[in-house]
């Protein structure tokens, strides 16, 4: 007994330094501790069959003397056991299989009482509750937004006297002194040289007006980024290659909680009335993930579960999308119809029907106009979609398309009108017909515009579609998103989206990617040649302050198992968060739990001498079947593995020894020095 005292006074773990490791974590490849050697001669070393232990009489488990203790600190949950480290990916495996078997449970108990049915029932309902919320607070939020946005760019012109929180078009509805002409004007709306010097008329008026405006803007513009800064850094941008990356099922904390939500639902009303160059498409799916990320912690089958979880997020991106394109916004395509001064004539010699369109002074003005604006509008589009404050892209890119259309459609336009006997006019286009219309060309720019920055198709055209209810454009539509996104992929292969994954470092591996280069496992797998050996941990030889030792020494975020380190034959994998949260609380609430401690990944422990620690019984942590692929494995076949599987890591055996492992961010860095980028760029796991 006094031997035992001792070592607990003199090998005792000390528990601040051992939390402290908790939060440095990482998805990096398991390496090597020293002593670890990798053995492949056979040895026979298998646990004692369940029958063995009980004809062994001599067997107790463990434990001061007791004749049949073991303890096993997991009969019950744990809270935190089966959770994840923030930026670390999940395991869809594990998770696909905890779903199943809560679902089987359920259904079991189903059987047995009136109450266990209705918990059936209201567990299978839950899923489309859930739904019907996160689209009611989806589109709340939505018009919420809208609504404001709309009365916050108003008040940098004005403000209505009959009450302050109506936006010009509302101030001037119920005014009975004004025409349909003129409903913009009205005496109840007053502009800030009218409040402020009692006159719109004149150039001081003019110099006060836009005095107004611009400092309105830059306070909006201010707030937004303060804000952001201040109270929620996540906020920042469009959210859609965050969205992307926590889907395929990366851990972000705190990237859809609460104060992410409502900072980016103020910020957005701000930045979009600041006028700057942004749209709320893009944030509004962000906002719409953020509702449904916090409606899923009011149901057990979706907080308990990531995978689940994320099919709910997936819903909850497409209602963003919904509530985003819902409001008639299709005039916006068409906005620049005819900034334009036609010389109208008529062709007599078709009876004066067919409206000849040459272009008078004002379409040539209005031409540079356009050219000017264009080149603006991409510079602050692309300087406003790097800041950090909430920014949609799809609105400018449209934007900008539809500048470009709408000059190529007037240029088209004029060439049909002085070239109608041309070859590629004389068959269509006679002279004085209206043949070119310069609308359609700005909706189609728009469309091409928005594929080529986001390499959008089929989605592009129905998202097209759904704005200008123009089933007769689907064609041209369809023509000019391929187009785009061809131009697009020869200049460069990544989309905005995916480029922005890229530079933030995050764990994405894009599905419709091909892998064609003929690589094995054994080329990726850790440890290389002259590298450490893998860091492993044994079923039934380690104590609790080797396993704590191992920890502390080491960032990665799970271990291997085998049977012994001469034989290497693998049994399991168990994360490093589990180990963590099992051990502290066999510590705090189980007597008798030492340094010394024994802890066993096997069913049963063999028999221990009297007047030893009790053993620590942790299978239950244990994924007893990891995946796994042989050393001469071709890359392509792994990498489309994790793509499909969504796996975390993958062992890596040869007759069923382990050999090493590779981490999905082994072959992001695989992939990225393939194709001649920097490894080093891929952050996290």
């Amino acid at each position: 007994m006094a031997m035992w005292q001792g070592a607990m006074d003199n090998r005792g773990f000390q528990q601040g330094s051992f939390n402290s490791f908790r939060s440095s974590s990482s998805d990096e490849d398991l390496m090597d501790i020293p002593g670890t050697a990798m053995d492949f001669s056979m040895r026979d070393d298998v646990p004692p069959l369940d029958g063995e232990i009980e004809e062994d009489k001599s067997y107790n488990g463990g434990g001061i003397g007791s004749s049949n203790r073991m303890m096993d600190f997991l009969e019950e949950p744990i809270p935190g056991v089966g959770t994840y480290d923030d930026f670390n990916t999940i395991d869809w495996v594990r998770e696909k299989s905890r779903d199943r078997d809560r679902h089987r449970e359920i259904t079991n108990k189903s059987k047995e009482s009136t109450w266990a049915l209705i918990h059936s029932v209201s567990d299978a309902f839950s899923g489309w509750l859930l739904m019907l919320l996160i689209g009611l607070l989806s589109g709340s939020l939505a018009g919420l937004i809208d609504i404001s946005a709309h009365w916050m760019t108003d008040l940098k012109e004005g403000i209505c006297t009959e009450g302050f929180w109506f936006n010009h078009e509302h101030c001037c509805w119920n005014s009975e002194n004004v025409t349909f002409e003129d409903r913009d004007k009205c005496p109840e709306w007053n502009s800030w040289s009218q409040l402020l010097i009692s006159t719109d008329e004149g150039a001081f008026a003019y110099i006060v007006n836009y005095f107004m405006y611009v400092l309105w803007a830059l306070l909006f513009a201010f707030l937004a980024v303060s804000l952001v800064k201040v109270f929620a850094p996540y906020a920042c941008g469009s959210g859609i290659p965050e969205i992307k990356t926590i889907l395929s099922g990366f851990i972000i904390r705190g990237y859809l909680g609460k104060w992410t939500l409502i900072i980016k639902t103020i910020t957005l009303v701000l930045a979009v009335s600041s006028g700057l160059s942004l749209g709320k498409e893009g944030p509004l799916v962000h906002v719409a993930c953020c509702c449904g990320n916090i409606l899923c912690h009011c149901f057990n089958k979706y907080r308990k579960n990531e995978a689940k979880r994320r099919e709910v997020l997936s819903a909850a991106a497409a209602a963003g999308v919904s509530v985003a394109f819902g409001a008639p916004i299709g005039g916006v395509l068409f906005s620049l119809e005819e900034l334009c001064d036609y010389e109208n004539r008529f062709n007599t010699s078709k009876g004066g029907e067919l409206p000849d369109r040459p272009a008078g002074v004002g379409v040539y003005s209005a031409m540079w106009q356009l050219a000017l604006t264009l080149i603006l509008k991409i510079v602050i589009t692309i300087f406003t979609f790097g800041m950090k404050i909430p920014s949609g892209l799809f609105i400018p890119s449209m934007a900008v398309g539809a500048i470009a259309g709408r000059l190529l459609g007037v240029g088209m336009e004029q060439l049909a009108y002085y070239h109608h006997d041309w070859a590629i006019f004389n068959s269509w286009c006679s002279q004085g017909a209206d043949c070119i219309t310069p609308g359609l060309y700005a909706m189609v720019g728009a469309a091409a515009c928005l594929g080529g920055v986001t390499r959008m198709t089929v989605s592009l055209v129905v998202i097209m579609f759904e704005l200008t209810g123009g089933l007769e454009y689907i064609v041209p539509l369809m023509a000019a998103a391929m187009t785009s996104k061809w131009v697009a992929d020869a200049l460069g292969r990544e989309g905005i989206y995916d480029a922005h994954i890229r530079l933030n470092g995050y764990p994405f591996l894009e599905a419709k990617e091909e892998f064609a280069h003929k690589t094995l496992a054994m080329d990726v797998m850790k440890p290389r040649r002259n590298d450490p050996l893998l860091t492993v941990l044994t079923q039934d030889s380690m104590t609790v302050e080797d396993i704590e030792t191992i920890i502390s020494e080491t960032t990665y975020s799970g271990f291997p198992v085998v049977v012994s380190r001469e034989s290497q034959r693998l049994v399991g994998f168990v994360l490093r968060r589990d180990l963590i949260i099992s051990i502290e609380n066999a510590r705090k609430k189980q007597d008798g739990v030492v340094s010394t401690s024994i802890i066993y990944f096997t069913e049963h422990s063999p028999p221990m001498p009297p007047y030893t620690p009790p053993t620590l019984k942790l299978r239950n942590i244990l994924d007893l079947s990891p995946f796994t692929v042989t050393d001469l494995t071709p890359m392509e076949i792994v990498v489309d593995i994790f793509r499909k599987l969504g796996l975390r890591q993958c062992l890596v055996t040869h007759n069923g020894r382990l050999l090493g492992i590779i981490t999905k961010k082994d072959v992001l860095k695989h992939i990225a020095q393939m194709a001649n980028q920097d490894p080093d760029s891929i952050l996290f796991n």
